[in-house]
């Protein structure tokens, strides 16, 4: 990957790409990293940074610790690639679920510090949610769309209700519902032809009905953020489209609680717009994964420890 490239776009991970000790090699390498991630334990007035890097694992895999815990992991790969090589800079940028957040940071339209205050009060939201209304997710492999969102519409009934939660990639599908709905479209899945139906180990029924309950007030949280346009345009989880106006972006955010995560269209539209490398910040790399599924022509480069540093020829 030769740089400067228009044809770059920056992604951030979302939920579930979280791990003990992620940014703390990167923390102890890089003074930036190390400043972030103590500012972020400033901001939030307890210590997110040893629950990061120590855990116990049951208080990282807590809603409302995941989410900032992963953006700002991500914003300190982000800040260390900034300054260490700015002129790797994205044309378009975009993030899994709540790595929309994290992505805002990067596009200019939101504050360090606001975003993680929101994204901290994203996840108490839907962990509350997710007390009031118990559910699950489950991920189906090696079906399409049109397939899963007919199992969905016959497996719900009544109030009992079950949709697509992410269009993560080619025959990768994961939904999200009441439970016995969730049930019965994992058993029409298989009967239908999927290669597995697996139940994911998470409470609560994110982008689904169930968190409805949780919508309003993150919406309030939404309105009541400083939020800029965008300087690199971001492409929105619930659209798959970039989010041109503040009013734009704040109704992708607002939405995406019970939304579907249209991942497979968001990097479909980036690869339209001419984009080729894609630079996966923070931790893991799931998104990498999916993307390759979506277009193995394209370049991915997971960053988000030293080594993957070294791999770009950058020095921490």
């Amino acid at each position: 990957m030769e740089f400067p490239s228009p044809n770059t776009a920056f992604v951030f991970p979302g939920q579930g790409s979280q791990a003990l000790g992620m940014g703390s090699e990167l923390a102890k390498r890089s003074p930036l990293a190390a400043e972030t991630f103590a500012e972020a334990n400033e901001i939030l007035g307890y210590e997110l940074s040893r629950i990061c890097w120590q855990g116990p694992e049951e208080s990282l895999n807590e809603t409302s610790n995941t989410q900032p815990a992963l953006m700002v992991h991500s914003v300190a790969v982000w800040r260390v690639l900034k300054a260490a090589r700015p002129e790797i800079s994205p044309s378009l940028v975009a993030g899994h679920s709540m790595g929309e957040l994290s992505a805002l940071v990067a596009s200019g339209s939101m504050s360090f510090e606001d975003a993680l205050r929101l994204v901290r009060r994203r996840g108490e939201l839907m962990k509350r949610a997710g007390e009031k209304s118990p559910g699950g997710m489950g991920a189906l492999l090696g079906l399409e769309i049109p397939v899963v969102e007919k199992i969905c519409a016959d497996s719900s009934t009544g109030g009992e209700i079950v949709q697509i939660a992410n269009d993560n990639c080619p025959g990768q599908i994961v939904i999200s519902g009441d439970k016995q709905a969730l049930e019965r479209a994992m058993e029409q899945a298989l009967e239908a032809g999927a290669r597995k139906a697996v139940p994911l180990a998470v409470s609560i029924a994110a982008h689904s009905p169930l968190m409805a309950s949780a919508q309003a007030d993150f919406i309030n949280a939404v309105d009541a953020t400083p939020i800029q346009p965008a300087d690199i345009p971001v492409i929105g989880n619930v659209t798959a489209a970039p989010l041109t106006s503040v009013a734009e972006i704040k109704g992708d955010l607002g939405a995406q609680l019970t939304s579907r995560v249209r991942w497979t269209e968001t990097i479909e539209h980036m690869l339209s717009a001419g984009i080729q490398n894609f630079i996966e910040l923070g931790s893991g790399g799931v998104l990498s994964g999916l993307i390759k599924r979506i277009d193995r022509k394209s370049t991915r480069v997971p960053l988000g420890t030293p080594e993957d540093f070294a791999k770009l020829e950058i020095t921490l």
